[in-house]
């Protein structure tokens, strides 16, 4: 629906300005005597800069149901040069974004009536939006540019602040849209006075000779610094321009790569290129910005909303639900019963998360007894929309082998079996000595053993044809040393995952990309996923693969059930058992003293008062977790995009607990 709206408001669009411009190359004659038309919906406010002594309005619309709804905080967007704006933005707004406050700002009002004569009712913006004056007097004294200081002052202390008082206003969600000159002006909030605004829409910004000054004012505010969240600009930003707009490329670039270049965690930048020139690319950008705009005001992405999770704007505000929704998609729901103050340390945490105290995560999911008692997402985190797995597509792989084995393609002795058994094709008089030592359980606890110089590996993979397929198992056995007792030692990579993987696509009928697809995720219901392949056209095996964080669950709950699903015997529950034992211990100095590691699952036993709990998981970098406790009957699914990712501490001491009974 929302679709079929956005097409109806684009065909408006330009079938209007087809009109328009039809129209202005006629005279138009009427004998019928007409009155001026006045939106209902829209309130003119007067309004003084306080500090200036100047008069401005504010144009303001409030979203239908407005004094129905008491209850409710609304998002608001403000923008610049009103009388311009204020149709394409409400009618945008309308079909796309309807519970959200409107604030035009106009031009001056009791400006000098010559230079208004001369210029017209917009002469202020010239001296309003712009940052730096002019170098020649001249013009300097006529105008008196550079003043976007003082008019930045009066949004901030006049206008947000009599909106405030008299709306209710959702102080996480106010979004600036600015387009040419007003764009220009809202790259000077962003690098001056971030907090001003959560969201920035910056049409086609007029700053074709401004990006050394804004790069002064990124080196005032100060480098980014992830122990320091008042050095993030924490802001979404839409930029965009007109693809016939060439003068405008090349500073919009340098400014998206000033940006970019902050490494900051709190920023997210989308950039679009709009067809047309500066003026006609206008209207689409108010359409495609406010889309954007509702896809961080919602934790439901908009239809069609594809990008990258590095361009994903953060949310506004979390999703937190202790009566998650069913979205009839194999996800069992019910209501989070623990006792009320566990209820609230739950809640808080969330909070909390949202608010970057515990680092950077996107969604936090509780299941109990096989139920979604509780879903939660934050800064990136989507319900509908896939996330990185990072190492977790470890576990993942373990869990597809499991399903070869269910289905006897394997057996659990093969475990213990050479792993060039597998493959009659290789040519053995090439690899390594001690290739035969090499089986299925050491790759899987990460003990093959291989020993690989990086560099010498660079270069082959500059010729990837031999690296295709089962070559790329040929090359490793070919240019590892020598596999010993010694070298079998706990290592952690991608190598031991993609033999792995070799395995599974040498004994399953068809290929591994199409039995993952149709033995494991098909079955569980997993549509929407991104599953990369290695360069031997293999499925990646260790990382580079996104699911849903609902999707997390469902993978947990096969754990949870010993493999079953539905009564059928999904994975071997022979196989999960080993797979979820802590079989050996990992030996890197980043991870806990007290995990082991089964068959690229994890182990570790939580304490809760005097009881101690058995608890298994996949892990992967950032924060992707899928926890099992099998004796609390507890799913927990966690995913991130955090760099020191320590939210374990939180999940032990605060989530776990809630479900012990004493």
């Amino acid at each position: 629906m929302k679709a079929i709206k956005i097409l109806i408001l684009s065909i408006t669009i330009f079938s209007n300005t087809a009109l328009a411009q039809e129209n202005s190359t006629k005279e138009f004659v009427s004998n019928v005597e007409g009155s001026s038309l006045v939106l209902p919906q829209i309130q003119v406010i007067p309004i003084k800069d306080t500090k200036n002594d100047r008069q401005y309005e504010l144009y303001i619309k409030l979203p239908e149901g407005y004094s129905e709804n008491n209850d409710i905080q609304y998002p608001v967007i403000y923008y610049t040069d009103a009388i311009w704006h204020v149709e394409i933005l409400s009618a945008s707004t309308e079909y796309m974004l309807e519970d959200v406050i409107l604030v035009g700002i106009s031009w001056q009002k009791d400006i000098n009536e010559d230079l208004k004569k001369e210029r017209g009712a917009h002469i202020s913006r010239f001296r309003d939006y712009s940052s730096r004056k002019s170098t020649k007097p001249k013009i300097q004294a006529k105008y008196q540019l550079g003043q976007a200081n003082k008019h930045l002052d009066f949004i901030r202390n006049d206008v947000i602040t009599y909106v405030d008082k008299s709306y209710r206003t959702d102080p996480n969600s106010r979004t600036y849209f600015g387009y040419s000159m007003g764009g220009e002006f809202g790259t000077y909030i962003l690098l001056s006075q971030p907090d001003t605004f959560n969201n920035y829409i910056l049409g086609s910004p007029s700053i074709k000779n401004d990006v050394p000054y804004l790069t002064e004012l990124n080196t005032k505010f100060g480098p980014f610094d992830a122990s320091n969240r008042n050095s993030s600009l924490k802001a979404n930003v839409f930029i965009s321009r007109g693809s016939l707009e060439k003068e405008m490329v090349e500073p919009i670039e340098e400014f998206i790569i000033l940006l970019k270049d902050r490494r900051d965690g709190g920023l997210s930048v989308h950039k679009e290129v709009i067809y047309g020139n500066h003026g006609t690319a206008f209207p689409m950008t108010a359409v495609r910005s406010v889309a954007w705009l509702s896809s961080l005001m919602n934790h439901v992405s908009s239809d069609n909303y594809d990008v990258s999770f590095w361009d994903i704007p953060h949310l506004n505000n979390a999703f937190i639900s202790t009566t998650p929704e069913d979205r009839k998609d194999g996800i069992s729901v019910d209501t989070l019963a623990v006792n009320s103050n566990d209820r609230n340390a739950i809640l808080k945490l969330s909070q909390d998360i949202f608010d970057g105290k515990h680092g950077s995560y996107d969604a936090l999911l509780i299941s109990h007894k096989n139920k979604l008692v509780f879903e939660s997402y934050y800064k990136k985190g989507r319900i509908n929309l896939p996330h990185g797995q990072a190492s977790a597509v470890k576990a993942y792989t373990s869990l597809v082998l499991g399903r070869a084995i269910q289905l006897g393609y394997l057996t659990m002795e093969d475990l213990d079996k050479p792993l060039i058994h597998f493959f009659k094709e290789l040519n053995p008089e090439k690899f390594t000595k001690g290739a035969e030592k090499i089986t299925l359980h050491k790759a899987l606890t990460m003990h093959g053993g291989l020993n690989i110089d990086r560099d010498a590996w660079k270069e082959i993979e500059k010729d990837s044809v031999q690296l295709k397929g089962h070559g790329l198992v040929q090359m490793l056995l070919e240019q590892s040393g020598p596999i010993t007792s010694e070298s079998q030692t706990y290592l952690y990579g991608n190598y031991n995952p993609m033999l792995v993987m070799a395995v599974i696509d040498a004994v399953v009928p068809g290929t591994a990309e199409d039995f993952i697809k149709t033995e494991l995720l098909d079955k569980l219901g997993i549509t929407n996923y991104k599953w990369s392949t290695h360069m031997s056209g293999l499925p990646e095996a260790g990382w580079r693969a996104s699911i849903m964080s609902r999707d997390m669950l469902k993978l947990g709950h096969l754990v949870l059930n010993k493999g079953k699903l539905k009564g059928e015997q999904l994975i071997s529950a022979e196989y999960l058992a080993k797979a979820t034992s802590g079989i050996v211990k990992p030996t890197q100095d980043w991870m806990p003293k007290d995990y082991r590691f089964g068959y690229f699952w994890y182990q570790t036993i939580i304490t809760v008062g005097n009881k101690r709990y058995d608890t298994t998981f996949a892990w992967g970098g950032g924060g992707q977790r899928v926890i099992v406790i099998e004796e609390l009957d507890l799913t927990i699914v966690i995913s991130g995009h955090d760099g020191e990712d320590k939210i374990m501490t939180q999940i032990s001491e605060i989530i776990i607990p809630a479900f012990v009974k004493e």
